[in-house]
């Protein structure tokens, strides 16, 4: 064979595995609508589930809008949903303890108190790099919160969560929260205590061997919040047979008070990079106050400095 028909059959070879890898890249991550919610998948394995409609205990915490499970790459479940010491906490979810009309308290969304969600509208799209995106659009409503006597929102959330195909042994999700108020002088805020936690939380299992790190090595989690700059990685027996895996949380530089403290608890609760912690701040009725996090669930070991490049998009 001459050298033309040689450099033909590479140029046919490499483009059947072009359009070969291109098809099973863009057909990895899927995004399936059931009556309660959305189901996420890869390849048939379970990554994520979206709770729309609204789930309960007798009646009573009653809550949507939030992810649980959420599967480890081996299939393992991570997150916890009505755990017995804290019922009202949730897999995967952001609230506020604080909500505040015209100094008013019109509810507490960290503890479900005299207050509702309401899912109006999920979206999904597919991209080409296999990743997927799931929009939703929902509703806050409080019982305080009355027009005619009838409950009417007094703030419209926006979120987008892009679910990216596994890479080696990681997968990302990344979290954009836009939250607009409907209503005049809205201010959120934390716990009103030292602690102040607040915002975007992970209620996720927790081995007895969990140990917390970030850029700057060992993490040690106290009663009140504790800072590592970018990023807390949450690693153990997360495994099938206890093998190591874990959880990694991301904090993006574009977030307001970045970078932002965590409360982190080693038993019988949630982490939670704090926004804004005790104080309350304003949620404008014309630009919407955006957060930005992410997720990085992995198996085996991944190095501080693996984190770093994955967050940089390298």
């Amino acid at each position: 064979m001459n050298k033309t028909k040689q450099n033909l059959v590479k140029q046919i070879a490499a483009l059947i595995v072009g359009v070969v890898l291109a098809v099973s890249v863009t057909a990895q991550v899927k995004i399936v609508k059931t009556n309660d919610g959305v189901l996420v998948t890869e390849k048939g394995n379970n990554v994520l589930f979206y709770q729309v409609a609204q789930k309960s205990i007798d009646g009573k915490y009653e809550r949507c809008n939030y992810i649980h499970p959420l599967w480890g790459l081996d299939g393992t479940v991570l997150t916890e949903d009505f755990p017995a010491d804290h019922l009202h906490q949730r897999g995967i979810f952001w609230a506020w303890h604080q909500i505040l009309i015209n100094g008013k308290s019109v509810g507490d969304g960290w503890a479900i108190i005299d207050y509702k969600q309401e899912v109006t509208k999920t979206e999904t799209e597919s991209l080409k790099d296999g990743s997927a995106i799931l929009k939703t659009e929902v509703n806050w409503l409080s019982d305080k919160w009355q027009k005619a006597g009838k409950e009417i929102p007094y703030l419209k959330e926006n979120s987008t969560i892009t679910i990216h195909p596994k890479r080696k042994n990681y997968r990302k999700i990344d979290f954009e929260i836009r939250l607009l108020a409907l209503a005049g002088n809205l201010k959120i805020g934390g716990a009103d205590n030292v602690k102040g936690y607040s915002g975007f939380s992970a209620r996720i299992i927790l081995p007895t061997n969990v140990k917390f790190s970030g850029t700057n090595g060992k993490v040690i989690p106290k009663n009140t919040a504790v800072e590592s700059p970018g990023f807390v990685k949450i690693a153990g027996a997360y495994g099938k047979e206890g093998t190591p895996a874990g959880l990694v949380l991301v904090d993006n530089s574009e977030n307001p008070m970045y970078p932002q403290k965590w409360i982190l608890r080693k038993e019988k609760s949630m982490q939670n990079p704090v926004f804004p912690g005790r104080e309350v701040v304003p949620v404008s009725t014309k630009e919407p106050l955006v957060l930005k996090y992410s997720l990085l669930v992995y198996t085996g070991k991944l190095t501080a400095g693996k984190i770093e490049k994955i967050i940089e998009g390298k």
